[in-house]
């Protein structure tokens, strides 16, 4: 078939291009197809200046009617357009001198871009643009704009994708859902909507094409998921005799009684864990809800009973902290606990390798360096991932084939609440259990919102802070200064404090340092070594520093409401009262706004999770696209609940159909293959 046939059989495909597609997993010409776009932008018509409204996304064509050059350290270009309606302005804040030329008095601009309210007429800010020098007529049909990588470009996967269409045939997708519509049609209409198409349903993904291909995918996934179950099923693990007296002694040593959450969860993992199916379980667990407690009576029964577990983090600092906390507590009962790590020397990983392969270490604390092919187990009988969207399929794979005989058990663990929409696709063959209470010790954060023209105050504020013994995070958005953006660089804001608190010891930690450096001055911070860490969200997941007590977050209104909730989490975590000051630059839009005060609101963390996604659900998105295992074409857990309900009516009834299943897996799933049979 040659939609199967590789992508490089289409024009201006070469093996440079090809290998930028395969970074968003096109292989083949069908890939490409089923690469759907995102938005659309109506470029079909031209809007009179007078007619345009605050919030549009809009085309016009007007003159120049002058061009002026702000005076100052940040220079800027404003250009005067006229139409025979209203004059408005085109801000550019980078601009060269071939733009300059660009805009003659009296010349014929087409402007596309948002449309903002400016003073004193309305602007867009920096437009796509061109001088038209004769009558070129607009675009016949709705412009889509798709999802890129670094080295594409609109223009260009347009042109590509006008070729693949081409090779769409009435019968070339046989529909397994439905009669009732033709996917060639919807694939045609969904990269081509005609000018009269409703912007706002496709927008939304709520097309009837969109639902229709939405279910498609849906089902895709969760016929997937159920055979991953059967498979899951067939297999057979270690069953773990419970060692009740040693549970009772480590629990009792705690300075402080677990929750009736924490209890509920341990006794759901101990059930998992005598069966002789493996546990197949996610832990959910708000920051601070006391995760690591959990994880360790786990560690403990399996340990008893002379079998070995391993507990992985995502970084060296957060596995060595789990590696103190557990070991101070499972060391007294006789168990042999080691730390595995990349940052070993040669001869440490050697020994501690030693060890493992002959049933020693019982039970070890480590990063991906456990799952190494030159780490061998004497008996995996329990395998622990902390913050467990941080591990690929391929580690997941490498970790299960560490016991050939029979298969571990599986305990993951998250601070980030998953919302029912995306836990009924994503984790439906999991058993999940929730931590929805806070340890009674635990004391407030004080959450406050600081104007950002109030900054010296603030660090007057902090001074006699730190003075007093207390440490700081100061938190920022961006690692370098960027024209286009008004967020304080981490590296301007460390320069500025150290010119201002210059009794202190101030810090330097952000994404682009290098993971030793990176550890080294957190390890500092902890050592109480650094009075102030200044971090970009890089502490976001982080290590206990319980004489932390005060988090600044600079330009919060930029930072998404959950991510904001995790930073917060960083503090809280000893005796002291404890505050999080969110720093922000008025104005602040209304999403900003209703983000900030909810966080003022609540600390908890399921609460912040479903209005995150509320918010975010609805298309405004700051910063960086969140990303996470499971990513959809066309299905959108906001819009398609009641999709996602109506495919799990009918996976039952599909399931023993193979042409269907299979059909369906390979359109839709294609590279996740691998992952679903995990």
């Amino acid at each position: 078939m040659i939609l199967e046939q590789n992508i490089t059989q289409l024009p201006g495909v070469g093996p440079k291009m090809a290998k930028t597609l395969e970074k968003l997993h096109i292989h083949t010409i069908q890939d490409l197809i089923f690469h759907l776009p995102y938005r659309y932008q109506d470029r079909t018509r031209l809007v009179p200046i007078e007619a345009l409204r605050i919030g549009d996304t809009a085309i016009v064509e007007a003159r120049v009617v002058k061009k002026e050059l702000s005076q100052g350290k940040r220079k800027y270009l404003t250009v005067w357009i006229k139409d025979g309606t209203g004059l408005m302005m085109l801000k550019f804040f980078n601009f060269n001198s071939g733009m300059l030329k660009t805009f003659d008095d009296d010349g014929l601009i087409r402007a596309f871009g948002e449309v903002k309210k400016g003073y004193p007429y309305l602007e867009m800010v920096h437009p796509e643009f061109k001088a038209l020098h004769e009558n070129i007529p607009v675009e016949e049909r709705l412009t889509p704009i798709y999802p890129l990588t670094a080295g594409l470009t609109q223009k260009q996967i347009r042109s590509i994708m006008a070729s693949a269409m081409k090779l769409i045939t009435p019968d070339s997708f046989p529909s397994f859902v439905s009669q009732k519509y033709s996917l060639s049609e919807a694939l045609h209409y969904l990269h081509n909507p005609p000018p009269d198409a409703d912007l706002f349903q496709l927008s939304e993904g709520l097309h009837p094409w969109q639902k229709a291909l939405a279910l498609e995918e849906i089902l895709a996934y969760q016929l997937a998921l159920s055979r991953a179950r059967e498979q899951e099923s067939q297999k057979e693990s270690i069953p773990i005799k419970l060692s009740f007296d040693a549970e009772k002694t480590l629990l009792s040593a705690l300075p402080y009684k677990l929750t009736n959450a924490q209890n509920r969860v341990i006794a759901e993992i101990k059930e998992d864990l005598m069966q002789d199916k493996p546990m197949m379980r996610l832990v959910q667990g708000d920051v601070g809800s006391g995760k690591t407690i959990v994880a360790t009576v786990a560690l403990l029964h399996v340990a008893m009973m002379k079998q070995q577990a391993i507990m992985i983090a995502p970084t060296e600092l957060l596995a060595e902290q789990h590696y103190l906390t557990i070991s101070k507590l499972l060391t007294p009962l006789g168990i042999s606990v080691t730390f595995l790590s990349g940052g070993l020397t040669a001869k440490e990983k050697r020994i501690r390798g030693e060890a493992i392969k002959n049933g020693e270490a019982q039970v070890i604390v480590g990063t991906h360096a456990t799952f190494q092919e030159s780490v061998e187990y004497s008996s995996l009988a329990l395998v622990i991932v902390d913050e467990q969207h941080r591990f690929g399929v391929e580690q997941r794979l490498a970790l299960q084939e560490k016991n050939q005989l029979q298969q571990p058990h599986f305990l993951m663990m998250t601070a980030t609440p998953i919302p029912r929409t995306l836990a009924m696709i994503a984790y439906a063959d999991l058993k999940h259990s929730i931590i929805d209470e806070k340890p009674a010790n635990r004391i407030p954060i004080t959450t406050t919102l600081v104007n950002h023209q109030k900054r010296d105050q603030l660090i007057s504020r902090l001074a006699l802070q730190c003075a007093e013994g207390v440490q700081a995070y100061w938190v920022c958005t961006l690692i370098e200064s960027n024209e286009t953006l008004t967020a304080q660089a981490a590296e301007e804001s460390h320069h500025l404090l150290e010119e201002s608190l210059p009794d202190l010891r101030i810090g330097l930690l952000h994404g682009k340092m290098k993971p030793k450096d990176k550890e080294s001055i957190m390890q500092s911070f902890k050592n109480h070594e650094l009075d102030v860490l200044v971090a970009t969200t890089v502490i976001e997941v982080g290590v206990d520093v319980p004489n932390a007590s005060i988090m600044i977050i600079e330009n919060a209104e930029r930072l998404g409401l959950f991510q904001l909730h995790q930073l917060r989490g960083r503090v809280g975590r000893g005796s002291k009262a404890s505050f999080c000051l969110l720093m922000y630059e008025p104005p602040l839009s209304q999403v900003a706004q209703e983000r900030l005060r909810i966080l003022q609101q609540t600390e908890d963390g399921f609460v912040i999770a479903e209005k995150d996604l509320e918010l975010r659900g609805t298309g405004e998105i700051i910063g960086t696209k969140q990303t996470g295992e499971v990513t959809f074409k066309v299905a959108n857990i906001f819009q398609h609940k009641d999709i996602i309900e109506k495919a799990q009516k009918m996976v039952p009834k599909l399931l023993d159909n193979d042409e269907i299943v299979n059909g369906l897996i390979k359109r839709w799933l294609n590279h996740r293959t691998q992952f679903i049979h995990v």
